[in-house]
């Protein structure tokens, strides 16, 4: 059902876009930023109607959206070993050539050079709300259903894999599918969703940002050194975070959520 009204808001997005600007052949314009933005803000409404449609309500307790047993200093910790992985993975796909190629690439080359209002407006669209968005369907609402009836490790498995194929692109996919994984992680040792959108939306707004004005770091010696810095850092916030929040028991039925 996702999928679908992604689709279709997609469509309308795309058509409203090609309104705005009709001297644009369309191909071309959905490479532009005004194609990526649109294209963002369809995905991330299109999972927030289905998400009501389907619970038709908006109840924080449900969707995780609480406080959990995180204090500040876990939250840092859980937002750095999002930016540490982030970044690991960012240096590996370009240490194995593969940083130039997929949807993750065309993003960024969309990103490049931006500033002023238009900077602004892609932090808000793809750092706020995508990030949001997702983190309410993906970790709110679906991981929090799977998790009352499954155990935490097949609900974080199958919500990450559910994030990843809506990417679509394989590279893309499989990015996103280890990310989710650590967003699950996080999800369940707090016991709510908001560190996962703290990090989540960080991660979005820092890509924009440093994409924009910073270009991509494409040479192999400094790509080595932030792989080995990110991957240090994600595995330091990990342990650090399970021995401060051990694991919590197992959800109950979704009557009592």
């Amino acid at each position: 059902m996702a999928f679908v009204t992604i689709i279709v808001m997609s469509v309308l997005a795309a058509a409203v876009v090609a309104s705005m600007y009709p001297d644009v052949p369309p191909a071309e314009l959905l490479r532009k930023l005004p194609g990526l933005l649109a294209g963002a803000s369809a995905s991330s409404v299109g999972l927030i109607l289905t998400m009501l449609l389907v619970s038709r309500t908006f109840d924080p307790t449900r969707l995780r959206l609480r406080p959990g047993r995180e204090k500040g200093r876990d939250l840092i910790l859980m937002i750095l070993g999002m930016l540490g992985l982030g970044q690991a993975l960012d240096s590996l796909t370009t240490l194995i050539g593969l940083g130039r190629r997929g949807a993750f690439w065309d993003a960024r080359q969309t990103l490049m050079g931006v500033r002023g209002e238009d900077l602004f407006v892609a932090v808000l669209v793809i750092g706020l709300l995508a990030g949001s968005a997702e983190e309410l369907f993906f970790r709110g609402f679906m991981q929090t259903r799977l998790r009352a009836r499954w155990p935490p490790v097949a609900a974080v498995v199958a919500t990450s894999a559910c994030f990843g194929l809506m990417h679509i692109e394989w590279l893309h996919a499989l990015l996103a599918f280890l990310l989710a994984l650590y967003l699950g992680f996080i999800t369940e040792l707090s016991g709510s969703v908001l560190p996962a959108v703290a990090a989540h939306v960080v991660n979005n707004t820092l890509f924009t940002l440093l994409t924009a004005l910073g270009g991509t770091v494409s040479a192999v010696g400094p790509n080595l050194a932030l792989l080995g810095v990110g991957v240090a850092v994600v595995v330091g916030c990990v342990v650090l975070l399970r021995r401060t929040l051990p694991p919590l028991a197992r959800v109950g039925s979704i009557d009592s959520l």
